[in-house]
């Protein structure tokens, strides 16, 4: 059904929809890649691809078809030049709600290879930061480490703390089944006891982070082989191995409640 007309272009609803999420998908894409240089690349295909429809429309059939050739060699050198960031936007579009809920299995398994890591780290006394994030950015947190982006495994999280790999200082984030970097730097807590206790490094670190962010941060003691939670700048010291995982999921799931960070 025609709904009005632009010169001798004929507008329907279909027209609009296909307008409609062509647009979406270009935001999202920008979105995904506004921070680096292959934004201005994808402008530049933007830009070919509207020049091809107004040629064609006007019937200039020589210059279309230059300019669809060289749109061939554009989104070609695209997909080769920006790997990096088109597999960014990949795994930005697989953390979608929609995706997620097919994940849940994936999610799962995520809690059964930690819950193996740390066991073994707890019982070797290898000492661990875990980040995970809930309902905000921790991308400043990231910048302070190496990214890795791989997938999540207990032979990595193992590879990662042991005292031998030059990864082993600071923090991990986690991101769903993802591994987004190692070696990251937290914030100290201004904290120095806690219930009585003496607080290390770690666990100061983990409570600081907490105290500034909402996020979840499991500690393994390198000394005393305890396994920690720190959430909204409290600490639940010395979870029993057999609650671990319960409580992991309560807290990462729990994400209707407000959470207040301790000032």
């Amino acid at each position: 059904m025609e709904l009005f007309r632009i010169g001798f272009l004929s507008v329907t609803l279909l027209d609009l929809l296909d307008i409609t999420l062509v647009a979406v998908i270009f935001y999202w894409v920008y979105k995904a890649m506004r921070d680096t240089i292959a934004v201005q690349i994808l402008f530049g295909l933007v830009i070919l691809i509207g020049l091809q429809f107004i040629t064609e429309a006007v019937n200039l059939s020589s210059i279309n078809w230059i300019l669809e050739t060289i749109q061939d060699i554009w989104i070609l050198a695209f997909i080769i030049l920006f790997q990096p960031e088109l597999r960014k936007m990949l795994l930005l579009l697989t953390r979608t709600p929609f995706f997620m809920f097919f994940m849940k299995t994936q999610v799962s398994e995520s809690f059964d290879t930690i819950y193996e890591a740390v066991s073994e780290m707890s019982d070797k006394h290898i000492g661990a930061l875990l980040v995970f994030p809930r309902t905000q950015n921790v991308k400043m947190t990231i910048d302070t480490g190496i990214p890795l982006q791989a997938t999540l495994s207990t032979e990595l999280l193992l590879s990662i703390f042991s005292t031998k790999s030059p990864l082993h200082d600071g923090a991990i984030v986690i991101d769903g089944n993802i591994i987004a970097a190692a070696r990251c730097v937290l914030p100290l807590s201004s904290e120095t006891k806690y219930d009585g206790r003496n607080l290390g490094t770690r666990h100061r670190a983990a409570l600081g982070l907490t105290e500034q962010i909402d996020a979840v941060v499991l500690i393994v003691s390198e000394e005393t082989g305890w396994i920690s939670i720190a959430d909204s700048g409290e600490l639940m010291l010395n979870v029993p191995k057999e609650k671990l995982i319960t409580t992991l999921k309560n807290k990462l799931e729990d994400e209707q409640e407000t959470k207040t960070p301790k000032k």
